[in-house]
């Protein structure tokens, strides 16, 4: 045994060490994904109304009529204030011969537009309260959102789903490998993804409700877990 070697195992037999830092050791790191499916129990969807016209006090008083109708039929629908949010009010110039170096731009008209953000927590009521308001003169409906008013009980599920899934992942691995799964030395979650908002364009039915299916929502987890590993 040469003085090196004779040194190092010294050293390991003062502090108590065992031989076992002669067995290559190294990580293995895995990531998991778990979802969840479920109803949604609430929408959220962005509507409001947009007007032209050649003052800027008429573009807006349009508007704001329009959106009053369609405050009120919220209202009539039993939707809460506190569920309506103005998301969106604004007032543009429109513009004659922008485009054309012949001649000065010049204003010929204003638009306003005004939206509000709607949760609607009823979903029996979604089709018939587009409807109304759509007859009250809405004309933009957008991001139609299905979604869930307690997501946090499902996401936990799709997490304890995401360590499962790593794990036996990482258990795998290390079967493949001819090495031996050491203790979990840390665990992050990479990303944790609720309902998406849907597009949901310029729908009209003239005799009934406006049709909509709400299907399922998925709830995803990612994560991360990092092991030791060592090699008999």
């Amino acid at each position: 045994m040469s003085k090196v070697t004779s040194f190092f195992a010294a050293i390991v037999i003062m502090l108590g060490i065992s031989p076992v830092w002669a067995e290559t050791t190294g990580q293995i790191t895995v990531n998991g994904e778990g979802s969840v499916f479920a109803v949604p129990d609430m929408a959220v969807i962005t509507m409001g109304a947009s007007s032209e016209s050649e003052t800027a006090k008429e573009a807006m008083d349009q508007t704001s009529d329009i959106t009053a109708a369609i405050l009120d039929q919220l209202a009539q629908a039993g939707v809460a204030a506190r569920d309506i949010q103005t998301s969106d009010l604004s007032l543009n110039p429109l513009w004659l011969n922008r485009s054309s170096s012949d001649s000065r731009p010049r204003i010929d008209g204003y638009q306003a537009s005004n939206r509000v953000t709607v949760r609607v927590r009823e979903l029996a009521n979604l089709g018939i309260i587009l409807d109304a308001v759509l007859s009250d003169g809405a004309n933009q409906l957008g991001g139609l959102q299905f979604t869930l008013s307690e997501p946090e009980p499902l996401m936990n599920e799709a997490r304890v789903k995401a360590v499962a899934d790593a794990r036996a992942r990482a258990e795998l691995f290390a079967n493949a490998a001819g090495v031996e799964l050491g203790p979990l030395l840390s665990l992050s979650e990479s990303g944790a993804r609720a309902p998406r908002p849907e597009m949901f364009g310029m729908a009209r039915s003239a005799d009934s409700e406006v049709p909509v299916a709400q299907g399922e929502t998925e709830l995803r987890a990612s994560v991360t877990l990092v092991y030791e590993i060592v090699s008999p």
